[in-house]
């Protein structure tokens, strides 16, 4: 067993520039009853300009075309290897959706090195909280493709997190600096981002997570984050530093726990060796 196993099932994903929809599909949620089911949100209907770009529209010397729909909050701009977290509605010219992270009531998050060159450019031009549209020539989307959708392509974008690509080590990954809090375990924690929740997991409860995972060596190992899909999984199925570290937690937090080895893998064959540090969001708690 891999150590990504051992810490949680792992999960597949798709290249997203290779597949029809731009985002990757999100699993339908849970222990619904059918009449939440058929309550799900639906698809925006297609903007007036979904044929060709108005000619307000800012033009890049790529073709690329976008307006901004809405300004956003944020001052910085993603790169073109971070990860992004956004809502999207994606439209042919003719007015038709082809995907829609609103059919799946929840945004979706990827790497813009893993999109079409479009998206890749557009969302580059955004900041946290802004609307965007972008019309995306096919020289810029799927290139005629088989099976992908054809022609121009049209999206609404909203850009709601950046986050640095999950390979790139943050620079306390050698050890909990000064300001990091220690349990009695030896577990070292700090909150980068407090949460809004304020009910904490149990030992024996299920949580949907993203994470990431690196050895002090700055080697990630691990990571939903670069799949692209957040994990679950019950906190009585994973090491015993998991197990402590996210009952600290609460809704919406995001936080760094360093796990000292007799924490983690304990020395196991195959595992990560050492102390372990985590990037932890936890999404949901389930009882």
């Amino acid at each position: 067993m891999t150590s990504a196993a051992r810490l949680l099932m792992s999960f597949g994903f798709a290249i997203l520039a290779g597949t029809a929809g731009v985002a990757m599909a999100w699993p339908a949620p849970q222990g619904q009853a059918p009449a939440a089911q058929a309550a799900r949100p639906q698809a925006p209907p297609a903007p007036p300009d979904v044929a060709a770009p108005p000619p307000d529209a800012a033009k890049a010397p790529s073709g690329l075309a976008s307006k901004v729909l809405e300004p956003g909050k944020g001052e910085k701009h993603p790169a073109a290897s971070d990860m992004v977290t956004v809502f999207y509605t994606g439209w042919t010219t003719d007015g038709k959706v082809f995907d829609s992270s609103a059919l799946r009531g929840r945004p979706s998050t990827f790497s813009l090195d893993r999109v079409i060159k479009g998206w890749s450019e557009g969302v580059q031009l955004m900041v946290v909280g802004e609307k965007r549209r972008v019309w995306v020539p096919e020289a810029l989307a799927y290139q005629g493709q088989e099976g992908r959708p054809k022609g121009m392509l049209v999206f609404d974008i909203e850009l709601v997190d950046i986050q640095p690509n999950p390979t790139t080590a943050p620079s306390d990954v050698a050890g909990p600096p000064a300001d990091a809090k220690r349990a009695r375990s030896g577990l070292a924690y700090k909150v980068l981002r407090p949460g809004t929740g304020t009910e904490h997991p149990r030992s024996t409860s299920k949580v949907t997570v993203h994470y990431t995972g690196w050895t002090t060596d700055g080697k990630m190992f691990d990571s939903s984050v670069a799949r692209g899909k957040p994990a679950t999984f019950g906190l009585d199925q994973v090491i015993k530093g998991w197990t402590e570290g996210v009952q600290l937690m609460v809704v919406g937090e995001k936080t760094r726990f360093w796990i000292p080895q007799s924490l983690a893998y304990d020395g196991q064959a195959g595992a990560p060796r050492g102390m372990l540090v985590f990037d932890v969001e936890l999404i949901q708690i389930e009882r």
